[in-house]
């Protein structure tokens, strides 16, 4: 499949695998664009089409475990009809003096996965199931 991405910055890296087989294609950073107390924000300089049935998912990169640094959302959405900036904001988890990553790094990955349209339909009753109402922890250790 073939997706088409934009830079939107003259140092924009278009995102490769690093192994043949990986499922997220790495982000590199081309500049911190805020760097307030408790959050960085990092630039691509990239832009994507993603095709109409896809999302694209940003995810942190293991590297994470390095810096002193949570993606402030978790997990990154970016939709088919999106075509601004791929941009990351991290949480600093040791304030303003938290490691971080510097412009030229690898920062993230993106994976671009097929989606289904639901229809939600609202019900009395759902049907029943092994696991039942059960939460956390319930299917064992």
């Amino acid at each position: 499949m073939n997706i088409r991405f934009k830079k939107t910055h003259p140092a924009a890296v278009i995102p490769s695998y690093s192994k043949y087989g990986d499922a997220g294609m790495d982000l590199t950073a081309v500049e911190i664009s805020g760097n307030m107390t408790s959050q960085v924000e990092y630039r691509t300089g990239l832009a994507v089409e993603i095709p109409y049935g896809y999302v694209g998912l940003i995810f942190p990169r293991s590297s994470i475990k390095n810096y002193e640094l949570t993606l402030s959302n978790c997990v990154g959405v970016i939709d088919s009809g999106f075509r601004g900036e791929i941009k990351f904001v991290f949480n600093k988890t040791n304030g303003i003096d938290s490691l971080k990553y510097q412009s030229g790094e690898r920062i993230g990955q993106l994976i671009i996965l097929p989606f289904p349209h639901i229809d939600p339909v609202e019900v009395d009753v759902l049907s029943d199931s092994e696991r039942g109402n059960a939460g956390f922890g319930s299917t064992g250790k």
